[in-house]
């Protein structure tokens, strides 16, 4: 079966040249569904992926009706391939059916593992920067030296419960005990 999928962002926008593309391209059934591509919270997208059984075809007008970040594309894709389904995006001329479709697919797969890799690069450079300027990464200590010491002494009066302590200082019991536990 083919199926379309026809998304516009807003109510002003209208979805008639990708759904008359979609007709003239053969489709059997089309998904419409108006919502931004970046959220997943698609209920039409996710019907048409509840929908979808083996041998069938996934046709959209253009790539970004699918999805707007090439991430949630490869994601897409890689479900079609694994439910053994076909994807064609008129515009781009990408049929996963065919070798060169299944090229370019694997080309797109490749550049987001590329920008992944160069996000995780940036990543460790700049709290290596960071680090060497005398920086820490991470959260701000829930208690500072002086309020763990006062902790301990509280602590040391048997009267005192560690539940009391923590709620003294308006900390989680676990987040006390790991306070007290970095000061021995």
């Amino acid at each position: 079966m083919k199926i379309g999928y026809a998304r516009v962002s807003t109510d002003e926008q209208n979805n008639s040249l990708q759904v008359d593309a979609l007709k003239k391209y053969g489709t059997d059934r089309i998904f419409m569904e108006q919502a931004s591509g970046k959220t997943k919270n698609r209920p039409e997208l996710k019907r048409m992926l509840d929908s979808l059984r083996p041998g069938d075809t996934v046709i959209v007008w253009r790539l970004d009706r699918l999805g707007r970040s090439l991430k949630d594309l490869i994601e897409l894709i890689e479900i079609f391939r694994v439910g053994q389904v076909t994807f064609i995006s008129i515009s781009e001329q990408i049929d996963t059916g065919t070798a060169v479709g299944e090229l370019t697919f694997h080309i797109f797969a490749s550049i987001a593992q590329f920008e992944r890799q160069l996000n995780s690069e940036r990543t460790k450079a700049g709290l290596a920067s960071a680090r060497a300027r005398g920086r820490v990464g991470g959260r701000k200590p829930a208690l500072t030296d002086k309020q763990i010491k006062l902790a301990q002494s509280m602590l040391m009066d048997e009267t005192i419960t560690i539940t009391e302590v923590a709620k003294h200082f308006e900390v989680s019991r676990p987040t006390l005990y790991k306070a007290l536990q970095k000061s021995i």
